[in-house]
């Protein structure tokens, strides 16, 4: 299937590793123009090279750019600098790592106020200084979306998560009032909700774990794997496939729609 995905521009935010640096090389793969982001420089320049690289690109369809998501000053600066670089956009995928695992009485107001400026704020900051640009995109060529990477836990709340579960599903709430608003515009707004997914901060989730049951990393993946319809772990590369899909012309006519990519983790039938 053809995406239509070619010299469109993307904006990834949390993109020097994990599900953010995959779906910023699906896009690239998929012939967009794509800026990254990060708040080290070093590890975001070194992720935009890898990128061009792997997806055999020129150097400068990646835009390594500085920026930490909970500054909304620097957030206005990406999105800036990617539309006068790359002289549009039309792609905005909003992500940002996941706050510390733990009860919910275990945390006081400042951790419960990192987590929702760090998953909750940071996407509204990105959504509202990239929406001029998308209106723009929309109106001149059709193509205007946002896809918010959040996690299965925003539907069906994950034990220990509670920071996690209370931001995500703030987000599903955002999404579908920005979906509404965005809509006659014609741009589309959707989630992404990752269940159990190979990068480092599964490994950290299952260390933090092993912590408490004495088991084995492995034995931790087996047991998250186990509560699958599919019976595995998900691989980064799965996940950047469907956002690239949601990010097409031939995902149109999907918005508002929260979902998940977790080899039927979830349960719930709404």
């Amino acid at each position: 299937m053809d995406l239509h995905l070619t010299d469109k521009i993307a904006f990834v935010a949390g993109a020097s590793t994990g599900l953010g640096y995959a779906t910023a090389r699906a896009l690239a793969a998929e012939g967009c123009r794509v800026a990254v982001c990060s708040r080290d420089e070093a590890r975001i320049t070194d992720a935009a090279a890898s990128i061009a690289e792997e997806t055999r690109q020129p150097a400068e369809m990646v835009l390594p750019l500085v920026c930490d998501v909970t500054d909304e000053a620097a957030v206005a600066r990406a999105i800036e600098t990617t539309a006068e670089q790359f002289g549009a956009l039309h792609i905005l995928v909003t992500n940002a790592g996941g706050p510390p695992a733990g009860t919910a009485t275990s945390f006081g107001p400042d951790d419960w106020q990192a987590a929702l400026e760090l998953n909750l704020l940071s996407t509204i900051a990105l959504c509202r200084h990239a929406t001029p640009h998308l209106k723009a995109a929309a109106a001149d060529e059709g193509l205007g979306r946002i896809i918010m990477i959040a996690s299965a836990a925003a539907k069906e709340p994950i034990p220990r998560l509670a920071l996690s579960n209370t931001a995500r599903a703030g987000v599903l709430g955002y999404m579908k009032s920005l979906a509404d608003d965005l809509g006659p515009e014609g741009i589309t707004v959707n989630a992404v909700l990752p269940g159990y997914t190979r990068t480092e901060r599964l490994n950290d989730l299952a260390d933090s774990t092993r912590a408490d049951t004495g088991q084995t990393r492995e034995e931790v993946f087996a047991a998250w794997a186990e509560n699958n319809a599919l019976k595995r772990i998900g691989t980064p590369t799965e996940f950047a496939a469907t956002v690239a899909f949601l990010a097409s012309n031939p995902a149109g006519y999907i918005t508002g729609t929260a979902l998940p990519i977790d080899g039927g983790r979830s349960k719930h039938l709404l």
